[in-house]
């Protein structure tokens, strides 16, 4: 039996390369792709369940209820960038494959005080970079819409949890990983911050938002 020479070995190993390479791309290219499958598949669900519960709290409150029962479900839109997802609750790696995650131990979007939701910036927060001063964030729950106006963003270590601190006025803070097409884990946060202004038809207002607070303080 002849045994391979270090050529030959060399020379395998050579051929065998670009072999390796397509199948480590096939792989890749089928997780990344289930990936992407699982999350379109899980917001269609989530959408489906947010527009029934919609229409079970319009139809379910009472007249003299001043706003339906909580649904349970957060829709967030971002028109500028063509964002309308539901919102999930927690911020775990399993979370944020299915959708923008709201952090749980912040107030619920609509809230008085600072809601925080986080997204993967190669997804759902891809483009909030993109976001300027005015630009026009919407929050659909409880069968309210609460529109929300972009007051700054800045980028930040992601040790700094200032952003998440509670805020006096009715606000909602986005947060994802930057620089956004950064190959590996990027090592900063881009955070835009946005409050709660609200003067359409449907749409709640500061004032509105954090009335029931101020009644639930008064009674005790």
């Amino acid at each position: 039996m002849k045994i391979p020479s270090l050529a030959d070995l060399k020379r395998e190993w050579r051929n065998a390369v670009p072999v390796v390479l397509v199948l480590a791309g096939i792989v890749l290219i089928v997780y990344v792709g289930a990936q992407y499958a699982e999350m379109y598949l899980a917001q269609r669900r989530l959408a489906r369940e947010w527009a029934a519960q919609q229409m079970q709290a319009k139809t379910s409150a009472p007249a003299s209820s001043p706003k339906p029962a909580d649904d349970g479900l957060v829709r967030l839109e971002i028109p500028k960038i063509s964002l309308d997802s539901v919102v999930v609750e927690g911020t775990t790696h399993k979370a944020l494959l299915l959708g923008p995650g709201h952090i749980e131990s912040t107030p619920e979007p609509g809230e008085s005080g600072n809601a925080v939701i986080s997204g993967h910036r190669d997804t759902f927060f891809r483009h909030i970079h993109e976001l300027e001063k005015g630009d026009t964030v919407l929050v659909r729950r409880a069968g309210q819409t609460y529109r929300y106006e972009v007051t700054d963003k800045k980028v930040v270590p992601p040790e700094d949890v200032s952003v998440l601190e509670p805020t006096r006025d009715t606000e909602l803070t986005l947060i994802t990983c930057y620089p956004t097409y950064y190959i590996g884990p990027a090592p900063k946060r881009l955070v835009v911050f946005t409050r709660l202004i609200g003067n359409g038809s449907g749409e709640q207002t500061a004032a509105e938002s954090t009335a029931p607070a101020a009644s639930a303080a008064a009674g005790h």
